[in-house]
């Protein structure tokens, strides 16, 4: 691979060199425009549109939008040879957490410093959907002074673009950003943060893996990019922010006023009206020939992006409570955030039923998970559905939890009080049972006839 792979352009030449990115030169317009392509380019190469209408800075979409780019981002070196890719990912993400270390902090100037504005209709702010409430920042990784534990916190936030100096920012109440806020707010203060656009995916990818309450993010990114990581001190924020970020908005998010808000969600159904708090500019500052990264919501990066770092943390911690786990997979029907499939290597009753309550907790939002054997492939639908049929009995095998921590996605849930039923399926072969009785019958010689060789 080519390129040192240390920030956002880095890696965009990186997926060049590997046959991953296609250039657009004509003019494309950020209302919808810019979305249509991207979509038709779902689970295929990243995008680099080079001339966007009214804005003179570049737009990169679907630069993660599939596992093997995703992998890329966060491998190094590394190649994922003949292990599947998920697991390969999963490795990768649990070798960085053993081994966080903190970033350099440059001394000088970043290149985010060289050029400034403090007008938001300067970005190519994309509108993605015909009834959103209008252009979002999809793929901001928003940094904020936690000040009981007096270090920072990083995460991903939307954010609406009201005019020249304002917008929403959308937050999960008691994620960490918004405990930042509450906590600012109920002292009678604004919350200053950093917002940073076009940084490496690695980054984004870290922000995304919902670490623990008063874990440093930036440790994490640090770590997956081998540590690479540069960081540098905003001048309105005093925050500390990816030097190689492409573009740093700074301000402050008002501690008493709101706005409502709603767009597209991972679901690709639209969130409910919300009235949210509101960020109010101070400064934007970009690097030359910037390049601003939007994300598809509710398309395959945005999917994997925020599927894949929790899939990993389940892994582990579904891990922890039955050892012999195979393989956890947050399914594509399920949106890569509802849905789930456990594969373990069953050695006692009981464990599909641990390794289910365990997945619930590692990951709130998960609606519905299934346990299978080993020798059922959890990515396959067809596969796991015969599980299903054939190795489970609903009045022994279901556990249906009514009224638990859900999802604010789901439409049919409970929206507003985050209410929903949560169904585990034990869909394991039963050990009191002949083994024989389960066994998938194979023909021997079969994986090797190759059709062709006879007709």
């Amino acid at each position: 691979m080519k390129g040192s792979n240390s920030d956002f352009r880095d890696f965009l030449s990186m997926l060049q060199s590997e046959g991953e990115l296609l250039r657009i030169k004509q003019d494309v317009s950020a209302e919808f425009e810019v979305a249509a392509v991207t979509a038709k380019l779902d689970g295929k190469q990243a995008v680099l549109f080079e001339k966007v209408r009214e804005s003179k800075i570049k737009v990169a979409c679907n630069v993660v939008g599939t596992p093997k780019k995703f992998y890329l981002a966060i491998a190094g070196s590394r190649k994922v040879g003949q292990m599947d890719i998920r697991k390969a990912i999963h490795s990768r993400i649990a070798e960085a957490l053993s081994r966080l270390a903190e970033p350099a902090k440059a001394q000088g100037g970043a290149p985010f410093e060289n050029n400034s504005s403090r007008n938001l209709q300067d970005l190519p702010i994309v509108t993605h959907f015909e009834k959103d409430a209008g252009p979002f920042v999809t793929s901001s990784v928003v940094f904020a002074k936690d000040q009981e534990k007096g270090n920072q916190n990083q995460s991903t936030h939307r954010l609406l673009r009201l005019d020249d100096r304002h917008m929403v920012i959308r937050m999960v109440e008691g994620r960490h950003l918004h405990k930042c806020f509450t906590y600012a707010r109920d002292h009678g203060e604004d919350l200053k943060v950093a917002i940073a656009i076009g940084v490496h995916p690695a980054v984004s990818i870290a922000a995304a893996y919902q670490a623990a309450y008063g874990v440093d993010e930036m440790l994490i990114a640090n770590s997956l990019l081998d540590g690479k990581l540069v960081l540098a001190k905003a001048n309105y924020s005093q925050l500390y922010v990816p030097s190689h970020a492409e573009i740093v908005l700074e301000g402050r998010i008002i501690k008493d006023r709101t706005q409502e808000e709603w767009m597209v969600e991972m679901l690709r159904t639209y969130d409910f009206k919300r009235k949210q708090p509101v960020f109010e500019l101070e400064r934007i500052r970009f690097r030359d020939n910037a390049i601003y990264h939007d994300i598809l919501p509710g398309h395959a990066e945005h999917r994997l992006l925020m599927g894949l770092p929790v899939e990993a943390k389940m892994f582990d911690y579904i891990k922890n409570v039955v050892p012999t786990t195979q393989a956890v997979h947050l399914t594509d029907g399920g949106s890569n955030w509802l849905v789930a499939v456990i594969q373990i290597k069953k050695r006692l009753e009981g464990e599909p039923k641990n390794a289910l309550m365990a997945a619930f907790s590692a990951h709130p939002s998960l609606k519905m998970a299934t346990v299978v054997d080993n020798d059922i492939d959890p990515t396959d639908p067809v596969a796991v559905e015969y599980a299903i049929a054939t190795r489970c009995q609903a009045d022994r095998d279901f556990i249906i939890m009514p009224n638990a921590k859900g999802s604010s996605l789901d439409p049919s849930s409970d929206q507003v009080n985050l209410l929903t039923t949560k169904v585990g399926i034990d869909a394991t072969a039963s050990l009191l049972k002949a083994k024989e009785g389960f066994e998938i019958a194979r023909i021997p010689g079969e994986e090797k006839t190759r059709l062709s060789d006879y007709v």
